[in-house]
Formats: structure tokens, sequence, C-alpha cells
């Protein structure tokens, strides 16, 4: 079976692709990055990560830049729900590359209740912005277990270098906890959701991991 994962620089995505390598999947690894000044040191470590997880199993990895599509997220879009409007559009995204790819399943690293964006209600919202089914390998762990794990397959010391994560950027520090996907579907009524896609999409570039 063949899945595309989202892969950011935290702990938990790691750890939740190790899971479906360990059950025999090919995993597609998918990565957002804001083109920054810092954001190359970012997308190095995100290519460390990858490159060890490649140890447990077939890899491949896509590096998508998100900058210019969090700028048009940002002039449209209200800050309270900024974060899960990204995370529906990465969602999309990384169908799209799934469909390329012949793929079965899309894969998130979500892990309930640690985050804003991860209360039921929130992923749920985000969830429904795809037609494909998602697997959420960790999403019930506790954060010991979790990232006992990390450092038994040895993405924790890369895992914990700094780095920028596309959905903090320009939030709210007040975001909303308990979405309905029907509110953000208005929202989104605000931009293209359909060109921003084919953007992320067209500019997603596979990176070699050998």
């Amino acid at each position: 079976m063949k899945v595309v994962a989202l892969l950011s620089g935290g702990i938990d995505s790691p750890v939740a692709v190790y899971r479906m390598l360990k059950q025999g999947c090919e995993v597609i690894l998918v990565h957002f990055h804001s083109q920054t000044s810092t954001a190359v040191g970012s997308q190095n470590k995100v290519i460390s990560i990858s490159k060890q997880l490649k140890n447990f199993g077939k890899v491949k990895l896509y590096m998508v830049p998100f900058k210019d599509i969090q700028l048009e997220l940002i002039k449209n879009i209200p800050a309270k729900v900024r974060t899960l409007i990204y995370r529906r559009m990465m969602l999309r995204i990384a169908e799209r590359i799934l469909e390329k790819e012949n793929a079965d399943f899309l894969v998130t690293g979500d892990n309930l209740g640690q985050v804003a964006s991860q209360t039921l209600e929130n992923i749920n919202s985000v969830h429904c912005a795809v037609s494909h089914k998602i697997l959420t390998p960790v999403l019930g762990d506790n954060k010991l277990e979790i990232i006992r794990v990390s450092k038994d397959i040895e993405t924790y010391e890369l895992s914990i270098l700094p780095y920028e994560d596309c959905c903090s950027f320009l939030v709210s520090p007040h975001p909303e906890l308990y979405s309905i996907p029907e509110a953000l579907d208005r929202v989104e009524s605000n931009i293209d959701v359909g060109a921003l896609v084919k953007k992320g999409f067209e500019s997603a570039k596979s990176v070699d991991l050998d």
C-alpha cells in the first residue's frame, strides 16, 4: 500500500510515518516550507529526517513552497482560523500529489489536544477538506510515548532542532478551538481555493534522498 504523509519538522509526524513504514507501506512524504531566509536550514532538517526514515522502508520526499499561498490566505482569512485554513490547503495539495502517485491514503501526525488546531472539532473540520481517507497513527498517543519512539528511531534529535513552522505564521494568539466545517467553507469563499491548490501542486519538487 502507498500513502502520502504530511511531514513537518516536529516530533510527531516522523513517528507517524515510521509506524506506516513498519506496516509495510510505501510513504510519499510532503513537506511545506516558507521560503524565508532561515527556511533553508529547516528544509535541510526535513531532508535529514526523511533520510533517517528511509532506513525503515521506501520513502520519497516532495517539498512544496508555501509562502505565496500563505500571503494570499493572510490577506483574506481571519487570524483566528488561519492555521486551520493553512492545514486544509496543505491536505488538498497533498491529495493532488496522492493522485499523481496513485497512492491510497493520506497520513498526518495529528496528536489529539496537543495544540489548538488538534481538538477533535478542528481535526474534523480540517480533514473534511479532502475526499480521501486520512490515517492518524499517533492521534491518541501519550506525548511521552511519541518521544520515546522518536528517540528509538533516531529522529528526535533532528526534530528538536529549531525550524520555521508554516502553520504558526501570522496566526491569532487566541485561535478557534471548536470549528465546524461549514464555517470554514464560508471563510474560504473569499479565496480561489482551486487556483491556490493548483499553484502548490505545480510547484512541488521531488527531492533526491540518495
